[in-house]
């Protein structure tokens, strides 16, 4: 299994692309975060690599999965129902973790690398791993609309 896997950043752009080969996501207001799951091991890595385990264990901890498996995604802490930085950031300061949701929208590794499968087939991966071991909150899949943006 590898350890820290590089994430692709999103690109800004004028307008949305156009097609129905396109999926698009919203972008939560939060921390980037892979978690590394490795046989009950978990790691919980920032954008850039740093390991934030410990700030984010309520989270690895949720992610009860078998196996080997890598998870994108973006912790948030929401706010009157939406994600606000600033109350992510005050929570991580004040080492709480009790308000802290991860939208898990991509699955990068499992059992072995996924990253040359199309990213549809590897979010409805995602989805199925998340149902069949009953992953519940602070977890949550990260949904996205196909089509035109």
């Amino acid at each position: 299994m590898p350890g820290f896997i590089k994430p692709q950043l999103a690109t800004l752009k004028s307008k949305a692309p156009k097609g129905e080969q396109w999926l698009h996501e919203i972008k939560f207001d939060g921390y980037r975060i892979q978690v590394h799951i490795n046989r009950g091991r978990k790691k919980v890595f920032t954008r850039n690599g740093l390991d934030w385990t410990k700030r984010f264990s309520v989270i690895a901890g949720a992610l009860d999965i078998p196996g080997e498996a890598i998870i994108d995604g973006k912790a948030v802490v929401a706010h009157e129902g939406r994600p606000n930085f600033s109350e992510l950031q005050a929570e991580s300061a004040a080492g709480r973790q009790d308000r802290l949701v991860f939208y898990a929208f991509d699955l990068l590794w499992r059992d072995g690398d996924l990253r040359n499968l199309p990213q549809i087939e590897r979010k409805q991966a995602l989805l199925d791993l998340l149902g069949e071991n009953a992953i519940e909150l602070p977890v949550l899949y990260s949904e996205h609309l196909t089509g035109d943006g």
